[in-house]
């Protein structure tokens, strides 16, 4: 249901951005966001009377993890209702106008807690109830992509993949907008990602998942982007970090490694970015820019990682 969800919510901003004449809150891909919603909720509502008849109380009747989900599902139900009401005081919003409406950041909102529940779940269990494979963390891995993916839609106007600036010849304004939209996606990524591997021992193949769906995603949100090449471009980039992540092994203990692999995976997506892009479209940015652009990224999943993982402190030493 969660993929029904999300797949509704991009339908909806495809729409949107490429129906300039859409001036009603009633079409097709409204209906299916909000049957999307519909299957969310009811499979939760559903659960929680379920395990009720079963004998659990209600409070404890909601599996741990999905106590927001379920309240997700409520604040995503009321945003319908005011989006319709705005939409009729205030007509349709147009680009930028329609992710920053106050209607629609309440049902963003609703639409993430609703399906943060699989990680929110598995967050919860403790280590020794959970094994580090696939089996066990495809929910949680799925949970994350979906979250990222949701970030990424209300983040459209500054994301390289739905407008390439680099490979324009722009007004310094559009250079400076194009560099802070890959700084932006590159702390939104790392941000969702940093704190699962944490947490857990991650599978192989989790990145490449991560990848070839929030890039997939995003490209259709695109005037005239190649979906096919740009999630291909995505599922290598997500091998490619998989095989780091192998390698170095990040985590709590290995603060080390923990810190490169957070320059590492921006640094390395950026650059096949700028690679796949000067093989389709062509660069039209100084090797300045596209260059800093690349080290930039890096050093800002860098310095979040020292939000995660921060050096150790000093201890006190007696004086002798």
């Amino acid at each position: 249901p969660c993929a029904w969800l999300v797949g509704g919510v991009y339908l909806d901003g495809w729409a949107h951005n490429h129906i300039p004449a859409l001036e009603t809150f009633f079409t097709p891909w409204h209906a299916v966001l909000y049957s999307g919603y519909l299957a969310v909720a009811v499979f939760l509502v559903c659960t929680l009377v379920y395990n009720h008849r079963r004998g659990a109380a209600w409070k404890q009747a909601v599996p741990a993890g999905y106590g927001l989900s379920l309240f997700g599902a409520a604040i995503f139900g009321a945003g319908g209702g005011l989006d319709l009401t705005w939409h009729v005081l205030f007509g349709i919003e147009k680009s930028v106008d329609a992710l920053l409406s106050p209607t629609h950041l309440i049902l963003a909102l609703g639409g993430v807690l609703m399906v943060s529940g699989p990680l929110r779940a598995a967050w919860y269990r403790a280590p020794s109830q959970t094994r580090e494979d696939w089996t066990h963390l495809f929910p949680m891995i799925l949970s994350l992509t979906f979250i990222l993916a949701v970030l990424s839609f209300f983040t459209q106007y500054a994301d390289p993949i739905v407008t390439s600036w680099a490979n324009q010849f722009t007004s310094e304004p559009l250079r400076e907008l194009g560099i802070a939209s890959i700084l932006l996606q590159a702390a939104i990524l790392m941000g969702g990602i940093l704190p699962v591997v944490r947490r857990w021992r991650l599978p192989l193949g989790t990145f490449a998942v991560i990848l070839l769906v929030k890039s997939a995603l995003s490209s259709v949100l695109a005037g005239s982007s190649p979906v096919i090449a740009v999630a291909f471009v995505g599922l290598l980039i997500g091998f490619m970090i998989d095989l780091v992540y192998r390698w170095l092994k990040p985590s709590m203990e290995r603060g080390l490694a923990f810190h490169l692999f957070a320059f590492v995976v921006p640094t390395v997506n950026t650059a096949v970015y700028f690679l796949g892009l000067a093989v389709i479209h062509g660069i039209a940015w100084s090797v300045n820019l596209w260059a800093g652009s690349i080290v930039l990224s890096g050093v800002v999943g860098l310095l979040l990682s020292y939000v995660l993982v921060p050096p150790q402190l000093p201890t006190e030493q007696k004086e002798p």
